[in-house]
């Protein structure tokens, strides 16, 4: 017995100095310590070991066990610290490199000109107002002076939910419920995305902005108009912007027009960016019609004022030379990158 047990002591150590990894060092206790390993045999043959003689056999044993689990935990530890070391040799963090970019996104070009031209308004006094996009008819038409027979309601321009409710084709409808709060003097601006059943191409779009303005007070004539717009043009596109204004047709305004603005990239001389005009269309405006104002519940004798409405993309596009709209909602970094 004595003989068997120096063998596995001596097999024991023989194969734990062998053992390169925990894993190895883990099977060869359960080959001599477990359930059914060796020493476990010799202690279940101890039944067959002379009574006077098992307390020796017993004590050896015991040695050989406390000898081999000695030698296990030793070389467990120093296979431990050896994977520990190699593990933050791999892993290493060399603190002086440089750190990885977040990949931080910015304002859509949409919102940096919307946030420009709120600035420029801000700066004049005006208020920046909100409604709701799902509007009633008779707010984006009735109260803007579009009986129920104008071609502006033509389904085939309009999305209608149902009789009486829309997708507003036009920011107006805010400027006709602020009118009717009563609240005078009015200096406002209303951005924000309206609904048109257009066809997408490089220049029109089922869904787009606008930023619409709207003054009411006493004694405001077309001058005031004129010359908000030429301030607000030369803040957006520069000092030597001129401004020229078309005769035109609104049904909320009378009387009404169009706007152009001086070409800012060749002054007016005429290039590819106006189309050799030396003019770029940039919005439309006029006196608020009388009429309007009796709806909101102003009185026209009293009290006048003007409204003017640009297409927020349309600022866009002129401002970073775009030439497709489509462009602003494609959500291609490589372009969106740019701003």
């Amino acid at each position: 017995m004595k003989e068997k047990l120096s063998a596995i002591r001596e097999e024991a150590m023989k194969q734990i100095e062998a053992s390169d990894s925990l894993e190895k060092l883990n099977d060869v206790r359960v080959t001599f310590l477990g359930k059914k390993g060796e020493l476990t045999s010799v202690l279940k043959s101890m039944k067959d070991v002379a009574p006077e003689d098992r307390p020796m056999v017993g004590q050896l044993v015991n040695e050989t066990r406390e000898a081999i689990e000695a030698l296990l935990d030793e070389t467990k530890t120093k296979l431990e610290r050896a994977a520990r070391a190699e593990q933050l040799e791999r892993e290493v963090i060399d603190v002086t490199l440089p750190a990885k970019k977040n990949n931080v996104g910015h304002r859509h070009p949409n919102t940096i000109a919307q946030e420009e031209v709120e600035r420029i308004f801000i700066g004049m006094g005006y208020e920046v107002m909100e409604g709701p996009e799902v509007e009633y008819d008779l707010y984006n038409f009735e109260k803007l002076n579009i009986p129920a027979n104008h071609p502006a309601k033509d389904e085939q321009d309009t999305f209608y939910i149902n009789k009486d409710i829309v997708l507003r084709t036009q920011t107006s409808p805010v400027q006709a419920r602020v009118m009717e709060q009563g609240k005078l003097p009015i200096r406002m601006i209303a951005p924000g995305r309206v609904f048109r059943a257009d066809e997408v191409d490089a220049t029109h779009s089922p869904s787009f902005h606008q930023i619409e303005g709207l003054v009411i007070d006493k004694n405001v004539t077309f001058a005031d108009l004129k010359g908000t717009l030429e301030v607000f043009v030369k803040e957006l596109f520069g000092e030597a912007t001129k401004i020229k204004f078309r005769p035109h047709h609104f049904p909320f305004t009378e009387p009404s027009a169009e706007v152009d603005v001086s070409c800012f990239k060749c002054g007016g001389k005429g290039c590819r960016f106006c189309k050799g005009e030396g003019w770029i269309e940039i919005l439309g405006c006029g006196m608020v019609h009388p009429h309007v104002l009796e709806m909101c519940g102003i009185d026209p004798e009293e009290y006048s004022g003007f409204a003017f409405g640009v297409g927020l993309e349309r600022i866009a596009l002129l401002k970073y030379e775009i030439d497709d709209m489509r462009l602003l909602y494609e959500n291609d970094a490589r372009f969106l990158k740019q701003f």
